[in-house]
């Protein structure tokens, strides 16, 4: 028998959608009569049929022939007219889960369960229910944007394997950390970025300044690496880890992404929380966000 989609349900590949016009009322009785006297495309699983501007959506299950069609041998409607929207957006990428969620969020009317889009190269594909799974990325600033949360939303703009993911921002902002360590000289891993503190001499570990009285802000590496340039512990530290500071916010139910430079090829999980290197490449983050997505739904392990 014919389940419900699961909510986040897109067709994928979208080609196992088919797109009908229809002349008979878009009732379950007389679409069932209609498809259970068709046969389909070996790869359809969703058809999407139309009458004029109104919409149903069905799923159908084939004869297991091999052949290049079969007849149905089951069909369910899943949504008459009153639960589907018919969404033009031409600029939409329909084979990404992200894109088409977005679509419907912006065509969302009460009642609706399904939304069906014609989007870029005059494709279709629907989208069932959409929850999008809401990803904290926790990341240092600046630069803005950080470039973790860049490279995530870089991926979830092309990836056809992820479910909807809503990305949000966990700013670890270095110039909050100062305001909250007040000195007049504060020792910074790197320049990357390009950052200045108002009414403070700041000063760049990488360039191996000489030792002064400062703050190291910065991780376990900063200070792995303070303790080789200088042979001694920094006077004073301030946190600077995301994954670190990400850790302390455990127990709120988010699903985390965030970086650490103590690794350097692989990415670590731990419950709801995934780890990727500092410098992670951006598979390493594709990778990343698929087992985020598998850490809040099981169902979406992708990678």
């Amino acid at each position: 028998m014919i389940a419900d989609p699961a909510p986040n349900t897109i067709a994928r590949p979208y080609r196992a959608l088919s797109v009908q016009e229809v002349d008979v009322a878009l009732t379950d009785g007389a679409l069932l009569d209609l498809l259970l006297r068709r046969e389909v495309y070996r790869s359809t699983e969703y058809i999407v049929l139309r009458n004029g501007p109104a919409t149903a959506l069905a799923a159908v299950r084939r004869v297991d022939s091999g052949e290049l069609f079969a007849p149905v041998a089951e069909a369910r409607v899943l949504a008459g007219p009153d639960q589907v929207a018919w969404v033009h957006e031409p600029d939409t990428d329909v084979g990404n889960a992200t894109a088409l969620a977005a679509a419907a969020r912006r065509h969302s009317r009460p009642g609706l369960r399904a939304w069906a889009v014609l989007g870029r190269f005059e494709h279709v594909n629907f989208i069932w229910e959409p929850a999008p799974l809401a990803i904290r990325v926790t990341e240092v600033v600046p630069p803005q944007p950080p470039k973790l949360l860049a490279m995530a939303e870089q991926v979830v703009a092309f990836d056809e394997d992820l479910p909807p993911v809503e990305l949000t921002l966990d700013a670890v902002d270095l110039h909050r950390l100062a305001a909250a360590n007040p000195v007049e000289r504060y020792l910074l891993p790197c320049r990357g970025a390009g950052i200045a503190l108002d009414g403070a001499e700041v000063r760049f570990l990488d360039e191996r300044p000489d030792k002064q009285d400062w703050v190291l802000v910065g991780c376990a590496r900063s200070r792995e690496i303070h303790r080789w340039f200088y042979g001694t512990e920094p006077g004073a530290a301030v946190e600077l880890c995301p994954r670190r500071l990400a850790a302390g916010q455990e127990g709120d139910g988010a699903v985390v992404l965030t970086k650490c430079c103590l690794l350097e090829e692989h990415l670590e999980v731990d419950g709801d929380r995934v780890t990727v290197p500092w410098g992670a490449t951006l598979e390493l983050v594709r990778a990343g966000l698929a087992r985020a997505a598998a850490a809040a739904a099981p169902a979406w392990a992708t990678a």
